[in-house]
Parts: structure tokens; sequence; C-alpha cells
């Protein structure tokens, strides 16, 4: 509002836009807003004192205010997209309906003016909100040909609102979904990324696969389909509909579990043999395999792709944890992904034959131990071992490990038992050892 002010102070129009005027009028939070003004750059940088260019070449300017920064862009008109993502011309204007004309969606394309509290629309937006639609402005060929990302827009505003993609707009999602692949592997990860962990996954999942946009960015998700499953156990149908399924359950969660949820049966279609039933044998660790180079295709961090690759991973462990041994499931539990892990078990029984015991047997487990329990503080360390004689090599590891199973198990609870042990398993350390 500050901003907002001091433009029109120094005789500029400007006015919130875009995404915060649309979330304002559907009664959400806009968490940010963006500005749209009348006002050159160099004149928005003589105008407030801390400023930092985000889009010089697009008339973005960063104005850092005391309640945060926000983006201030001057009005302009665009032409020229030779590489289906950047104009190649930007011309400015002080015509709010010129700049308008550039923007993707018609819920996008609303300005706001909060000195008079008056909402501009000169695209039907206010209509199309009404109508839950996504729109394009103008010639819908016109804009995703200006910007091919807009087409993976297009379907992840539908999926996280709720809303249907007007007719003309889908049909040249359609038509234009194989010219995807102009688009960095980032910007379509950080597409995904606000699709799946929004309020609708499944209906996003949904609306990819029928755009055609899956083909192109999830080949492998995409192969799922028509995968037939052992009825017994999966009575809801093929592996893709089981991940839909499943994706459906996802409401705003996490990235690790959303793709983790996506991805989890992804080896399902290449490990499918046909004997005394339909079988995946090793689909788990094939699906790992594949989740890591589709998670670095698409740019995941190091940190995410080694998460959601073990969640693949770890899948089917849970089907035998009430044979485990006390040690491994304390160890499944500390893990760092378990609580992702958990919530993908309890979907995949539920999206399938419904036999949640293991998953209560698990959640029993967890409220019932502390945290501190779980994995309790070693009783010794390799210093020990070395004072008592043992040298340095792969058998400090070796004694180590035996002791940290024989305290998970409940065998020794203390320093001294485990010194003992030690002894009475390894012996004394020889003098050549």
């Amino acid at each position: 509002m500050a901003v907002v002010r001091k433009l029109t102070e120094n005789g500029h129009k400007a006015y919130f836009v875009g995404g915060c005027v649309r979330d304002q009028l559907l009664g959400k939070d806009p968490g940010e807003y963006d500005i749209a003004t009348s006002a050159l750059p160099d004149d928005i940088r003589a105008i407030f004192s801390r400023t930092k260019e985000v889009g010089a070449s697009f008339g973005v300017v960063l104005v850092i205010g005391d309640t945060g920064p926000c983006e201030v862009a001057t009005f302009r008109r665009e032409s020229g997209y030779a590489d289906g993502r950047h104009p190649d011309t930007v011309v400015y204007t002080d015509n709010e309906e010129e700049d308008v004309k550039r923007r993707d969606f018609t819920i996008n394309g609303l300005f706001y003016n909060p000195m008079e509290e008056k909402v501009i629309d000169f695209v039907g937006g206010r209509d199309d909100i009404k109508a839950k639609l996504i729109r394009c402005i103008g010639a819908p060929l016109e804009r995703f040909g200006e910007d091919r990302l807009r087409i993976l827009r297009a379907v992840r505003f539908a999926a996280n609102l709720g809303f249907d993609i007007e007719k003309g707009t889908w049909e040249a999602v359609k038509e234009m979904a194989s010219e995807i692949d102009v688009i960095s592997a980032e910007r379509v990860r950080n597409e995904l990324v606000l699709m799946f962990t929004g309020p609708h996954p499944g209906r996003g999942l949904e609306l990819l696969d029928a755009s055609g946009l899956l083909e192109e960015i999830l080949p492998e998700v995409a192969a799922m389909k028509g995968v037939a499953q052992p009825e017994q156990f999966h009575p809801e149908g093929d592996v893709f509909e089981h991940t839909k399924m499943m994706m459906d359950m996802l409401s705003n969660p996490g990235p690790i579990l959303a793709f983790s949820t996506l991805l989890h049966d992804v080896g399902k279609p290449p490990t499918m043999t046909v004997e005394d039933r339909i079988r995946f044998n090793r689909h788990d660790a094939v699906g790992a395999e594949m989740t890591g180079v589709i998670m670095r295709r698409l740019r995941f961090s190091g940190e995410e792709t080694r998460k959601v690759t073990g969640c693949v991973a770890n899948h089917m462990r849970f089907r035998h944890v009430v044979e485990m041994r006390e040690s491994k499931v304390r160890r499944l539990i500390a893990g760092e992904t378990f609580e992702d892990e958990l919530e993908l078990h309890r979907m995949d029984c539920v999206a399938s034959h419904g036999n949640l015991e293991n998953w209560l047997y698990l959640k029993e487990r967890c409220e019932s131990m502390p945290e501190e329990k779980v994995l309790p503080p070693p009783l010794i360390n390799g210093h020990d071992l070395l004072n008592m004689g043992y040298e340095k090599g792969p058998i400090l590891g070796t004694i180590l490990r035996a002791i940290e199973e024989a305290q998970l198990e409940g065998q020794i609870s203390s320093r001294e038992d485990a010194l003992r042990l030690v002894r009475e398993k390894f012996g004394e350390p020889s003098s050549d050892r």
C-alpha cells in the first residue's frame, strides 16, 4: 500500500496486479504483492531509497520497504519471442490496458487500485474467477507461442485453484504440449513442485495426462498407464490408477512426500512379469534408480534427490515390520524420511488392499517410544576401543556395529555391559592386531 501511495503521490499510475488481486478476490492471503506502474525504472529508483534491479531488461525493480520487498514493473508492450520464453523487444508504455494484453490468463490480468479500493478489469478476469475458468488473454496459441511455460502454468492454475480450462485454451494446451521441451528443466521442475505440493496433486496429474504434457515431461509415469496389477492385491486397477488415487489423497504435501508418491511405483512397468500371477520383482530397487534419473533430469537438489530416491527404495520394507528385529525397527523409525515413508505406506495400502496392520503397528511403536530411546547415544566409541588396545582399521567399525545392535536389541544398557560384550565377542586385542 505504501509503495503504491508513494508512486501515486509522485504523479504516476500504480496498481497491485496479477496473482495478489486474484487471490484477494478468492478470499485467500496473497502472501506477496506485485505492482505495475507507469513510472519508468529510473523514476522508481529516484523515488525509493532502497531498490534492486531484478529484471532490468523488462523494467522490473525490487523496492525494499518496511514490510518487506515487492516487485514494481513498468507498464510495457512485448513482441518477438524467438526462444519461446522471453520477448525480443520490450517497449515501455503509460497505458495499463496495453500492459495487460501481454499477460497470460484473465484471472491474472486484473489491477487493483488500493487508493480507490477499485478492481480494474480489461479482460473479464472477474467473470472467469466466478465461473472458475482458466482462459488465455487474447488468442491462446499466441499467448503460448510467446512463452511455452504458460502451457504448463495453465494446468497448474487449474489444478491448484480447482478451476476448469476454457475450451479454446485447453485445445491450445493439447496442441502445443510437445513444445514444452524448449523450457528449461529448472522452470518445468518449479511448476511441477507448485502443482504437486498444492491442494489437488491428483487433479494436476490427471490434467497433465489428458493434455499430453505427462508424456513429454514424465514419460516414465505415463508408462504406468495400462500396466495391470494382481487383482487380489490391487483391486483398484492399473499402476497409473493406483498412483492417481494416492495423489488424490494428498493436499499441500511437502515435495519429498509428493514426488515419492508420484514415483514410488515407477519401476513396475519395466519389471512386470506374468508367472503364477503378475509380479514386479525388484520394482522398488529399479524404481529407485529410475527416480534418481528423473530427479536429476529435472534439476532437483542432491538432497531432494537422495531423499525421494530413498523413499522409493524403501517403500516395500513396511510389509515385514512385524517380523523385523527390534534393532531394525528402531533404525527404520530413526530414518530421516521415516514420516514421509510411513505416510506413503499408509496411502499405498488405502489405495490397494486396505490392510493397515503394519502402519498401525509402527504408529503405536512411535507413540510408545520416546524419541531419545529410538536410537539412544552409543555406549562406547572408537576411542574406547583404541584405549583397549585395538588398532585402527575395519575391526573398529565391526565391533561398534555389533555393540549398537546389542544395545538396540535390549541385550546391554550400560558402558560396562558394552565393554564386557566386546571382550566376550571379540576377545582381548592381540599384540599383532
